[in-house]
């Protein structure tokens, strides 16, 4: 067979194009179980109670790259921030230590589409008490 470069790179691109088929995103089952997993091992298997954290997030984000969310929940330790639509659901993890000067924070975000974004913060006490908004996104996003 007398295969030339343009015909052999037409080919290596074929091949790229054809590995990265069967790649897909995992299923929102699979995020659900994803976000129960952290949720778990960041409470230790403890139970979560509504309430306590106070998570502010706009109810429709016009541009999934920048969505801006804070949290504060008095008396806390620390607080897991986890979004349950994105590939990687852990958003970021805080901790509070004795001279801080409150238990929450402000950032912007990225969300890969309409999702529930979910607080979970452990108290001083050692309990846990949790938040969630629904925030939807009309356009960008990571990962559409």
């Amino acid at each position: 067979m007398n295969l030339s470069r343009r015909h052999a790179l037409a080919l290596g691109g074929a091949a790229v194009t054809v590995s990265l088929i069967p790649v897909s995103f995992a299923s929102a089952a699979s995020h659900n179980a994803m976000v129960t997993d952290a949720i778990a091992e960041y409470t230790g298997g403890a139970d979560v109670a509504e309430g306590g954290v106070t998570l502010t997030a706009p109810e429709i984000a016009e541009n999934g790259n920048t969505v801006p969310v804070g949290v504060d929940a008095p008396g806390a330790t620390g607080i897991l921030l986890l979004a349950d639509g994105n590939p990687a659901p852990i958003v970021i993890a805080l901790n509070f230590g004795p001279l801080s000067g409150g238990s929450g924070a402000s950032t912007r975000i990225r969300l890969a589409g309409t999702q529930n974004v979910v607080a979970v913060a452990k108290m001083a006490d050692g309990t846990f008490k949790s938040a969630s908004a629904a925030v939807k996104v009309t356009i960008g996003g990571c990962g559409g």
